[in-house]
């Protein structure tokens, strides 16, 4: 049995899909577990970090796992829910574990590399056969502009001109999927990025091509996306790494070739999760507008 968290997010729904496809069993975990729409072959159970009691029905029997937390940085005095789920892991057994990071992990010294420095030693100073994976920035991003696009043609976002190296979380769910279910990847950890260097305003325009429509990107002030983070619940300290990272790295922006070698063919282009993905932005609210 393979346990997937965060099982409705953008990685955990196509891992869900990848894993039952290939005939594994799979239960899927979530706060929600009434409302998740599902595959055959995966079974919904509540579970959430931030009630480690929830955890030990989660992981019971279980003997791989996929873990991963939304919690936000700074928001406690450490990932307390990475630990959780690592514990939680430890306790039930569980042999193998595939750990979603970010790109790059804990390098570094501000408060965001300490965080996550801890995150992914919660899995490696375990009794796992432990796998990391670092991503950059998801193609699935773009579902934020969702909300503008079904009532009109223009999108506000910030840091529009800031590139990234974008990964579908289709690619993503496909290497975690090969490392809970082999032994060839025990111990590895791998920046993942996408196949090419994109802007949000770029992102944008391709975009517009695969939907039809001329699409128009209006930048936000550095200060808005500041108020943004602070108001969904970064503390400052982080709010000014968050900043610091984006203005000042282009880390984000290279085109790494691991997730390639690891799929062995291609990494899916935006132009291919914008096409695969379209009917989330067509349902239009405009008069007149289909």
């Amino acid at each position: 049995m393979i346990l997937v968290t965060g099982a409705t997010g953008h990685v955990g729904s196509e891992l869900v899909r990848r894993l039952t496809a290939a005939g594994e069993p799979v239960r899927a975990m979530t706060r929600r577990p009434a409302e998740a729409r599902l595959p055959e072959g995966a079974t919904a159970v509540y579970g959430d970090a931030a009630d480690p009691a929830s955890l030990e029905t989660a992981f019971a029997g279980v003997t791989g796992a996929f873990l991963m937390s939304a919690q936000v940085v700074g928001a406690d005095e450490g990932p307390t829910h990475d630990r959780a789920l690592a514990e939680a892991a430890a306790r039930a057994g569980v042999r193998r574990v595939v750990k979603l990071s970010v790109l790059d992990g804990g390098a570094g010294s501000d408060v965001i590399a300490r965080w996550h420095a801890a995150a992914e030693a919660a899995v490696t100073a375990g009794d796992f056969a432990w796998t990391l994976l670092r991503p950059g920035r998801f193609m699935s991003n773009a579902l934020q502009w969702v909300g503008q696009l079904r009532v009109g043609d223009e999108v506000s976002t910030p840091f529009a001109d800031r590139p990234a190296a974008s990964i579908d979380p289709a690619d993503l769910a496909e290497i975690a999927a090969l490392a809970l279910t082999t032994d060839e990847h025990t111990g590895a950890t791998y920046e993942l990025s996408g196949p090419q260097t994109l802007t949000p305003a770029e992102e944008l325009r391709i975009l517009g091509e695969v939907l039809g429509r001329t699409l128009r990107l209006r930048p936000l002030p550095d200060d808005v996306a500041r108020t943004g983070m602070s108001r969904y619940g970064f503390p400052p300290d982080v709010v000014d790494a968050i900043m610091h990272r984006t203005l000042n790295s282009d880390r984000g922006a290279e085109v790494l070739p691991t997730a390639e070698k690891l799929l062995g063919r291609p990494a899916r282009t935006f132009a291919r999760w914008a096409g695969e993905h379209a009917g989330a932005f067509t349902a239009r609210e405009r008069s007149g507008s289909v």
